[in-house]
């Protein structure tokens, strides 16, 4: 995969907000719903998505900027390169000085394949200086470690899976608990955080790729639906809801939507049009706030709008001979 600052379009230097929000702005533009007939589509976002998913993680981005990891966040050899391409060495001493010396090593060899095996210095240091060196540290010992391997890197654990899961509405806005397909065909309960939204990464542990340092994990990123006539505000949830002018002016008791189903609403005689109520707690679930057990809930906010009849005539009628003397404008100077 492509540098992912590259990928999301973004600096280096960026900030947390700065690629949540060009993620956020290339998500929309490339999801396969809106792209149905776009191969290459589908791909830019699988792209844009892992590029994210390694840049949202503090741990992994700091590694990648050390050149630790890579794209894909796998570790990269801090060796690689130190051996003119890993063969064997050829030159100085000989092509074959004692015990065979020198052979090739192959790719794993480290500084041109001299192993502690393939020279034994104990013989080199008391040809130079007439047996003076002790033997007691063993063939292949050196001063300073000369010649030694360093340690094998530990084992790689499997790569990590990721999962998109679509939430509806008013699924995320009450916390309902989700169903997810792993990709063993496993189906599994998923409880959203409080306060969840779009972006929002869950992980699974052990449930990524098997490998021989253990399991990766599974990483589900969550993408929230929109919703006809809700809109989120923070921790509190918006609609706009139409009243008959009867309603309005005699008052009444009314239907209202909420994510947790239908309640009825008192209108008060001689209610305005824009006047906004509240009901508490049927918004969206708060993070790190709880209510007993439970996380506590943003309020939903509704305003008011006296709606018309479409046919005036018969209102028209009985407004015969009524003149309206209220002066609504008169604060503007009107």
């Amino acid at each position: 995969m492509a540098d992912p600052y590259r990928t999301l379009g973004v600096e280096r230097t960026a900030s947390e907000k700065e690629i949540k929000s060009a993620y956020r702005k290339l998500a929309k533009e490339l999801h396969p719903d809106r792209n149905k007939d776009n191969p290459q589509a589908a791909e830019k976002f699988s792209d844009v998505t892992k590029a994210y998913d390694l840049l949202s993680d503090k741990d992994k981005r700091a590694r990648f900027d050390r050149g630790e990891i890579d794209a894909e966040g796998n570790p990269l050899n801090p060796f690689a390169g130190m051996g003119g391409g890993g063969r064997g060495y050829r030159g100085g001493y000989g092509a074959a000085g004692p015990r065979g010396a020198y052979r090739d090593q192959g790719p794993a060899g480290m500084g041109g394949g001299m192993g502690a095996e393939d020279l034994d210095l104990s013989d080199l240091f008391e040809g130079l200086f007439g047996g003076g060196r002790s033997r007691s540290a063993g063939a292949g010992a050196s001063p300073r470690g000369f010649g030694q391997r360093p340690p094998p890197p530990p084992p790689r654990r499997g790569a990590d899976i990721h999962y998109r899961l679509a939430v509806p509405f008013t699924d995320a806005a009450s916390g309902r608990d989700q169903r997810i397909t792993l990709a063993d065909g496993k189906a599994i309960s998923l409880k959203l955080p409080a306060g969840v939204e779009t972006g929002t990464q869950m992980r699974l542990k052990g449930k990524g790729h098997s490998g021989p340092g253990g399991d990766g994990d599974g990483i589900v990123t969550v993408e929230v639906g929109p919703h006809p006539f809700f809109r989120r505000e923070g921790d509190n949830i918006r609609m706009d809801l139409p009243i008959t002018l009867g309603e309005a002016v005699r008052g009444g008791k009314v239907k209202c939507p909420t994510v947790d189903g239908p309640v009825m609403l008192t209108i008060q005689p001689g209610t305005h049009g824009g006047t906004v109520m509240r009901l508490k707690g049927k918004g969206w679930t708060k993070k790190g706030e709880k209510v007993g057990s439970e996380p506590a809930r943003g309020d939903q906010l509704v305003t008011l709008e006296i709606q018309l009849p479409e046919d005036l005539s018969e209102l028209e009628k009985r407004l015969d001979g009524w003149a309206d003397t209220s002066r609504p404008r008169e604060k503007f100077g009107l």
